[in-house]
This record gives C-alpha cells, sequence and structure tokens, in this order.
C-alpha cells in the first residue's frame, strides 16, 4: 500500500477514534451506537474541541498545529541564530552529543522530523562520511600491494549501500531555510532529501529507516502518542528512536536561574534578534509544559520501544532519550 494511501487509512481510523465513543449494555465497542440517552456520548465528542497548551495558553487542539506553524514560519530565517544566542552556542554540544551516541555507520538510513534546518542530518552525513574514510584508511594499511593493485577490479562489491537522511518537517519556511543554508555550506544533496509532512502522519512505509531522530521538536507536537507510534512504524526492526529535547533541571539553584534567565533574556533576545517577543514567549512556556525526563521515558515505552533510557545534559537542561524497536 503506497504511503499516501496508508496516510488516508490511518487518519479516518484516528477520528472515528476520536469521535465515536460507544457503550452498550454490559459491553462496549468502537463502532456503531448507543441507544439509551445516558449510556453513552455517541457522537457529542465531534462536536466538541478538546483543549490543549500552547505554552500556557489552553486551546482548542484543533488550532494548536496551525499556530505553531506560525511561531515557526515568523522565526525561520532567525532560528539558528537564535539558538546560538539563547543557548550561548551550547545547542551545538547538545546536538554533537547526539550524534556520538547515535554513532551511524555507513549505509544508515535517517529520518530526521521537525529536522527544519538541518542540523542533525548534516551532522549525521559528515559523521557517516568520517566513517567511511577511517575504513577506508584502515583497509589500505592493511591491505598488501596485490590487494590494492586488484582493488580497481573489486572496489564496489563489498561497499555498503550509500547513506542517506531525509529531513522532514511540516514547516515549509523551515526546510526553505535548511535548504539555502545546505547550499551556502556547500553541502551535497546526495544522500540528502527534503520532505514537507507530519510528525503525526508521517508520509512514509512503514520500516523504512534505521534511526528517528527529533531534535527540540516533539513538544510542539499536538499529541506527542501518535507521534510516538509514527516513529515506531516508520523504523525498521532493530531501528531506533533519539529525541534530544529540553527536560526539567535537576538542580534546584541551576533551575531558579534557568527560569530567571528564561522569562527574563530569552523573549528580550527575541525582540532584539528576530523581532518577535511572543514566539520565544512560547518557546519558554512550552518547555515547562512538557514532561520530565521520567514521564516522557514511559510515554516511549508506552509506544512500544524497548530498551529505552535518557541521558542529561547540562544539569537537566536538556535530555536525549534513547529507544530500540523490536
Amino acid at each position: 500500500m503506497s504511503a499516501s494511501m496508508r496516510l488516508l487509512v490511518r487518519r479516518v481510523i484516528r477520528l472515528s477514534h476520536r469521535n465515536i465513543n460507544v457503550a452498550g449494555t454490559g459491553g462496549s465497542s468502537r463502532f456503531g451506537c448507543c441507544w439509551g440517552p445516558s449510556s453513552c456520548r455517541c457522537f457529542s465528542d465531534a462536536a466538541e474541541d478538546r483543549n490543549t497548551h500552547f505554552g500556557f495558553e489552553t486551546v482548542p487542539e484543533s488550532e494548536k498545529a496551525s499556530r505553531v506553524y506560525k511561531v515557526f514560519e515568523n522565526v525561520a530565517q532567525k532560528y539558528d541564530v537564535m539558538n546560538d544566542a539563547m543557548s550561548l552556542g551550547i545547542h551545538r554540544l547538545w546536538k554533537d552529543s547526539l550524534l556520538h551516541a547515535m554513532h551511524p555507520q555507513p549505509g544508515a538510513r535517517l529520518l530526521d522530523v521537525a529536522g527544519g534546518t538541518g542540523d542533525i542530518a548534516f551532522r549525521f552525513l559528515e559523521y557517516v562520511r568520517f566513517q567511511q574514510e577511517r575504513r577506508a584508511a584502515r583497509s589500505m594499511q592493511t591491505s598488501s600491494w596485490q590487494d590494492i593493485s586488484n582493488s580497481d577490479s573489486t572496489e564496489n562489491e563489498d561497499e555498503p549501500q550509500e547513506s542517506r537522511a531525509v529531513v522532514c518537517d511540516i514547516n515549509k519556511e523551515m526546510l526553505k531555510v535548511g535548504k539555502q543554508k545546505a547550499d551556502s555550506m556547500g553541502i551535497s544533496t546526495a544522500g540528502l532529501s527534503w520532505v514537507v509532512g507530519d510528525a503525526e502522519e508521517l508520509p512514509f512505509d512503514d520500516n523504512q529507516f534505521d534511526i528517528y531522530t527529533i531534535a527540540f521538536g516533539i513538544r510542539n507536537v499536538t499529541h506527542i502518542d501518535q507521534a510516538l507510534e509514527e516513529a515506531l512504524r516508520v523504523l525498521k526492526p532493530g531501528g531506533r528512536f533519539m529525541c534530544l529535547e529540553f527536560s526539567k533541571v535537576t538542580n534546584p539553584v541551576l533551575a531558579r536561574l534557568y527560569d530567571a534567565y528564561s522569562f527574563q533574556m530569552i523573549p528580550v533576545l527575541g525582540e532584539v534578534i528576530a523581532g518577535d517577543w511572543k514566539s520565544y514567549q512560547y518557546l519558554v512556556e512550552s518547555i515547562r509544559k512538557f514532561p520530565d525526563q521520567e514521564e516522557f521515558r514511559h510515554m516511549i515505552e508506552d509506544a512500544g520501544f524497548c530498551c529505552v533510557q535518557y541521558s542529561n545534559f547540562t544539569g537537566g537542561m536538556v535530555a536525549l532519550h534513547s529507544g530500540f524497536k523490536l
């Protein structure tokens, strides 16, 4: 079944599960409807939009995605500059740590969701390229002259499949900035592709990727559980899920300093650098609404991942969660 057809089927199933709540006498069913006026809500869920958070504000679920889209549309051009300013450049170390923990090998296929400006994908391709060069150097050191002379006829026999990185983001402006950055950095388009897609309904078939990453993006998703289920679906058996996200600071003193800096400085930086106070106020608030390390670990396990663990960076300011699909 094609990815677009699977997407349509999943959407219909989710809508039916969300909008139809059926209860019968002595049992229940997902489909159909009850006849007694007090035994179930029938189709009332369809008329009542559930609420969720947008920062500290409560909004209908149907509005959150569009409001988050607007935030990143507004800040796309200054997104990378603001990341450096807000974190004093430390976000680069966090992302480097993600790649070292990932340790991808040549031939790996990466899906980077909410990957916008390409930071993780670029690091992935560079890391894999370095691994390939190291392997080639080692092979040359251990090869005999006879092996080297025969290498032209056998050079393609044992080469791994080309590594690929797919950057998937719901926001076209963020992808546009990512493509521009790749061009300006002279990054080859070989093995790199850009796809507009929703983390909750990924436009890919099952069992396609070796690694799924999402860095500082999952807290912006309306239904985190659905995004995790989609991550599991598109990963191959044995594939790895990796999420880098702001989390709960573990040291009380650092937590107070972090809160003061976040609420008093980051929106000001947003206004000065990006001309957008409100978007960065949302950013700060969204971090506080995201589950802590343990709660998020349980959510990943509930989605079906195994061997789930996490590492704290900078006193828990950021956490890296990892799990595998069996």
